[in-house]
Formats: C-alpha cells, sequence, structure tokens
C-alpha cells in the first residue's frame, strides 16, 4: 500500500461499503463517527481520507497486524493463507511490548508473508514501485506482492509456486483468451488476467 493510499485521496464511501462488504448506510455513520474523533476528512457526497492523526493510527494498525501474521507463519508454522483472521483477532490483544518483542525476535522485517510492506515503529516504511502481471511490459520479473488475502486463491499460488520472491517469466500473452503464460523455471503455468491483476511484481 502507498502512503497516499492511507491519506492524501478521498476514498468514495462506497468503495469503501465494498471492500467491508457493509451497507454504505453503516460506512456513513461510521466514517462521521471517526470524523467528529478527529481521524477522517469527511466530504459528503465525495468521500472520505484520514487526517495525519488517522493515518498514524491506521499505519500502527497494519504494523501489528502484518507483524503478527509474519511471526504465525515462521514461528507457529501457520500457512499464509490462515493468517489473516488469525492476526484480526490477536491484534487487539497483543500488548506493544510483545508486539516490539516480536519485531526484534524476527529480525525487524519489512514485509509481512503477502509482500505487504510492515511499517516500523515510526509508522515508515519502503515504498516500491509496483506492476501488475495483468499489465506490467517486460519478461522478467520477481513476484514482490499479492493483493488478495482470498485463502483460496493464496493456495492456489502456493501449489503453483507463485509467492513473494519467485523469479518469472512471462511467456506469453492472449488477450483473447485473457490468459497469461508464466514460467517459474522449474514449470510453466497459464492464469487469467484478473488473476495476473491480483500479483505485482518488480522488473529484474
Amino acid at each position: 500500500m502507498q502512503r497516499q493510499e492511507l491519506g492524501s485521496r478521498l476514498l468514495p464511501l462506497g468503495r469503501l461499503a465494498d471492500t467491508l462488504a457493509i451497507t454504505p448506510g453503516t460506512v456513513t455513520s461510521m466514517v462521521k463517527r471517526l470524523a467528529a474523533d478527529g481521524l477522517v476528512e469527511y466530504e459528503p457526497r465525495a468521500g472520505a481520507r484520514l487526517t495525519a492523526r488517522g493515518e498514524g493510527i491506521a499505519l500502527q494498525v497494519l504494523r501489528r497486524h502484518r507483524l503478527i501474521e509474519l511471526f504465525l507463519v515462521r514461528v507457529m508454522g501457520f500457512e499464509w493463507d490462515e493468517v489473516h483472521e488469525e492476526a484480526e483477532i490477536l491484534e487487539h490483544s497483543v500488548s506493544d511490548r510483545m508486539l516490539l518483542r516480536i519485531d526484534e525476535m524476527l529480525g525487524h522485517p519489512t514485509e509481512d508473508p503477502h509482500g505487504d510492506p510492515i511499517p516500523d515503529a515510526s509508522g515508515h516504511y519502503l515504498e516500491v514501485e509496483l506492476q501488475s502481471l495483468a499489465e506490467c511490459r517486460g519478461q522478467y520479473f520477481k513476484i514482490a506482492r499479492v493483493g488478495d488475502q482470498d485463502p483460496a486463491f493464496l493456495r492456489f499460488l502456493n501449489e503453483h509456486g507463485l509467492t513473494p520472491g519467485t523469479d518469472v517469466e512471462v511467456l506469453n500473452r492472449d488477450p483473447i483468451a485473457d490468459i497469461v503464460t508464466l514460467s517459474t523455471g522449474e514449470t510453466s503455468i497459464q492464469i487469467g488476467t484478473a488473476a495476473a491483476a491480483r500479483i505485482f511484481v518488480v522488473e529484474r
């Protein structure tokens, strides 16, 4: 996630409702409460954006969630498709002291199991320009991030070796069939454009 997506642009409430799978009326009420607390700026019929204070809190929530996800994978032996919901439960009970210990134990990581950046204790994180496999131009890439935590999708990627850190070669694009053909060096696989759009890469 880029910093600008957190705070600088107005987010339409309809999009937020779709993402959270709740009604627009519920989202509007929620945003108004956050605005009253000084965490968001709300513009009726236009959308909302985080205030500086709201962004700071959001970054700390992201840090907590993503560190816990990585801890569950590296230390507890969970699969990467199992950790999102577990982390949502644990992030409300893990103390700041324990979170610091987790960060130290993991070696102050900068990415979670899905390739999402982990903000440091000050809320800073490395911003990297990424392209989706559906839109990238070129042939040789490294998978950097997966933009969908649906468990079935993550299991599919894991089964085919399409995980962050993997080098891939784009062998062919077929816009008529809506298919992208990839090679990991060991095997080739065809995926739909919609799936490719959820895999983000850097050129190598």
